[in-house]
């Protein structure tokens, strides 16, 4: 019995190398330890044997046993690495140019972003930025937003823990912090460092607990403007969203201002364009942002005196703006990082 051991392993060692598929090696196996293999029917065999010898017989059986196991797991890993290695395909070698020279792009918000930017710097805006967190004073009180206003209510902005504490955020009193609801506050935080004249645009991402759908989201961005200096009129902000929204969608585009509402300019309008080439919006009226002369108890609020400085201000979402330029009619297609849309806007 023990020359039918070494026999086993004789020969299962020199089958290793014929090896050359996992249901190969499965078979293999099954011949040697399955229920009729040849290692099972010696191991049935002890019976037979007197039982002085049964304990060094099956001592001899686990050494076999254990050679044959690794035998097992040598060959396994050899076809596991054969098989990744078709998988990846020949090898790469790294001195040659890449075959893929598609490079990456820009993403539509970011673009449209940076064609605004670069159309306000043209007649003497500059950008500036602030924190994503924000302080009631900046983002409502000097702003004119009283108390009772809908938007502080918590239903609709999103506050801070009463313990949170930042310490590149600074207060103005003992407000709360919040995620900004617009970037107005960039435009308090820059009077508060500059006298006027000012031509500011503040573009940023801005957070409000709305409901998301097709046309709303909890974070979306914001481009607003800034514009304070001596005997700004309401003239001068027409002129200034007719050039912006011109370059924007062409210069077919009409423009109007319809009367409404907001704390910190007075008068405050809608802004509404027609256009012939927006797809299915074509020809209709679409309103598309807000805008106003800058409210006198905003400018109280920053320290700025004088009865001849007035200023105007207009805050768009960019997200709007991208889904007009390009038929988009979900807004949640721009967060989504889908190749097969991202990749139509860097053609």
């Amino acid at each position: 019995m023990e020359k039918k051991l070494q026999a086993i392993l004789t020969e299962a060692k020199s089958s290793e190398s014929s090896i050359q598929s996992m249901p190969a090696l499965d078979q293999f196996k099954a011949g040697i330890v399955g229920s009729k293999g040849s290692m099972t029917e010696i191991m049935k065999g002890m019976k037979a044997l007197p039982k002085e010898e049964k304990p060094e017989f099956g001592k001899k059986i686990n050494l076999v046993k254990k050679e044959l196991e690794t035998l097992f797991a040598k060959v396994r890993e050899r076809l596991e690495e054969s098989d990744l290695a078709k998988k990846l395909g020949p090898p790469v070698d790294p001195t040659l140019p890449s075959p893929n020279l598609s490079g990456g792009g820009l993403h539509p918000l970011t673009q449209i972003r940076e064609e605004m930017v670069a159309t306000l710097n043209k007649i003497g805006f500059s950008v500036v930025e602030g924190t994503e967190a924000e302080t009631e004073w900046f983002c409502f009180d000097a702003l004119n937003t009283p108390e009772d206003h809908p938007a502080r209510d918590e239903q609709d902005t999103l506050f801070f823990n009463e313990d949170t504490v930042f310490s590149n955020v600074t207060k103005k009193e003992e407000e709360r912090y919040l995620l900004r609801t617009h970037t107005s506050s960039v435009q308090i935080r820059t009077m508060l460092d500059r006298k006027p004249p000012i031509r500011v645009i503040a573009p940023g991402r801005v957070f409000r607990r709305d409901t998301v759908d097709a046309t709303h989201s909890a974070n979306f961005h914001q481009f607003e403007g800034l514009y304070v200096d001596e005997a700004v009129t309401v003239r001068d902000l027409k002129a200034l969203l007719d050039y912006l929204l011109k370059s924007l969608f062409g210069d077919k585009v009409k423009t109007r201002l319809r009367p409404s509402f907001f704390p910190f300019t007075e008068p405050s309008y809608e802004v509404d364009l027609i256009s012939p080439n927006l797809g299915k919006l074509s020809n209709q009226w679409i309103e598309v942002m807000g805008c106003g002369m800058v409210d006198p108890k905003v400018f109280e609020s920053v320290g700025y005196e004088g009865s001849e400085i007035s200023g105007l201000a207009f805050g768009i979402g960019i997200e709007r703006i991208a889904m007009l330029r390009h038929g988009v009619d979900d807004i949640r297609h721009f967060y989504q990082n889908d190749l097969r849309f991202l990749n139509q806007f860097n053609r």
